[in-house]
């Protein structure tokens, strides 16, 4: 067995740890920390200093890191959120998004900028919705109509590419169309049948109150449980032809949907969830995508250079056009802030370019392009629609009520607050 050593993995964890320090030190600064790892990552790997090459433990953990960062993605999608009128204009939005990037895609692959129009389209058409809710709940309105239209956007559009990223890989193997669809619709039935068995655990009294003995001890039980999950659709999905990232989605939305606990008997459960994947795994992640960033490749040419205002533009008119669809609703200003706030991508981008990458599907001086466009979609986009959304705020009372339930999102933060201040509901916001 060759040594392992774990100098590499200890510089990493080390920057994922620096990044939310050094910009608490800036409460102003309304930077994402994923941004601020990338950028160590870029700094202390083969691109900057040297100090860090991606090595076994390193590459493993990070793998274990997009796993989870999937995970906690459909962990946030919220099937109540997802129905009605908001269900149409969001779905009606992404159609037009994808419609629009395959058309870029058509543009960049025939000005030689991209290999396969089809990936980059996928690409485009991709939100980040863990980077737009806080943005929502720094300005007050994550439970408003408004919030409500705009996650339920990014949802779609986050939940629709990693289906169509699923397909776009399987079917450049083996497998014809046909083929893919039926293995898409035996792993649909899978997640159907585990879900089913979890909610036969959830009622079964003496099932449950194992369950409910050992989730807040050292088993920590629940927390096992969905690990256990992640990693078997992960494993499933792969199995089937299908990228990992479609199983550990999976994961996270069956327990999303069938882990109401609307008795409040396991209320940490997600709190801990969240604290294993973003504390620990997800800055990983991150941080060796930095270290994997090519940065002299993106400096090259002056060709490449000019793909990442390119792939910027793209990203903003594949994702901020389709707005002008809830127009007759949110009316112009909001629409354009809505818009404003879809168009902030970089997770997604960041995965499906490692996973691109290793299927030769996208060069890497396009990769490093679209990763550069993706971040400086992350710094412009939450400060601008923070900005243009306290601008609005003396007019939120305006925006029409949509016919779907007000699902507030409750974060892990709202969760800890309500628990210091012994307040019950898990839907009060402080």
């Amino acid at each position: 067995m060759p040594a392992v050593h774990f100098t590499n993995l200890l510089i990493v964890v080390a920057a994922g740890l620096l990044a939310p320090v050094a910009l608490g030190f800036f409460p102003r600064v309304r930077l994402p920390a994923i941004v601020l790892e990338i950028v160590l990552g870029i700094v202390i790997g083969p691109s900057g200093l040297g100090w860090v090459t991606p090595d076994l433990p390193v590459s493993i953990l990070a793998l274990i890191g997009l796993g989870f960062l999937l995970f906690l993605s459909g962990l946030e999608l919220d099937l109540e959120r997802l129905r009605g009128r908001i269900l149409r204009l969001t779905s009606i939005g992404f159609a037009v998004s994808l419609a629009i990037a395959i058309i870029l895609g058509l543009a960049l692959h025939a000005g030689g900028f991209v290999n396969s129009p089809l990936f980059v389209a996928i690409v485009l058409s991709a939100s980040s919705v863990g980077v737009i809710v806080p943005v929502l709940k720094d300005s007050g309105n994550i439970s408003s109509s408004f919030g409500q239209l705009v996650i339920a956007a990014a949802s779609i559009a986050e939940f629709g590419s990693i289906v169509l990223l699923s397909l776009f890989f399987s079917s450049n193997g083996s497998t014809s169309t046909a083929g893919t669809l039926v293995l898409l619709g035996g792993f649909g039935v899978v997640v159907l049948l585990v879900g089913l068995a979890i909610a036969g655990v959830e009622h079964s009294m003496s099932l449950a109150g194992v369950l409910q003995r050992l989730q807040d001890t050292t088993a920590q039980i629940r927390v096992r449980a969905a690990f256990v999950l992640l990693i078997g659709f992960a494993a499933l999905a792969e199995r089937v032809g299908f990228e990992q990232i479609l199983g550990a989605f999976a994961a996270g939305a069956l327990i999303s949907l069938v882990d109401r606990d609307e008795a409040m008997t396991h209320p940490e459960f997600r709190v801990k969830l969240e604290a294993v994947g973003l504390c620990v795994f997800i800055p990983l992640f991150f941080v060796t995508s930095g270290v994997q960033f090519d940065l002299p490749a993106l400096f090259a040419s002056a060709s490449t250079v000019a793909q990442v205002p390119l792939f910027l533009l793209a990203i903003y008119l594949a994702r901020g056009l389709p707005a002008l669809v809830y127009v007759r609703l949110l009316g112009r200003a909001q629409s354009v802030i809505a818009g404003v706030l879809q168009s902030t991508s970089l997770t997604f981008i960041v995965a499906a370019t490692q996973l691109g990458l290793g299927l030769g599907v996208v060069s890497q001086a396009s990769a490093t392009g679209l990763v550069a466009a993706g971040l400086l979609s992350v710094a412009i986009s939450p400060t601008l629609g923070l900005v243009l959304l306290r601008r609005q705020q003396p007019n939120a009372g305006a925006t029409r009520e949509l016919r779907s339930p007000a699902m507030p999102v409750i974060t892990a933060e709202d969760r800890a607050l309500s628990r210091a201040n012994g307040v019950a509901s898990a839907g009060a916001m402080p």
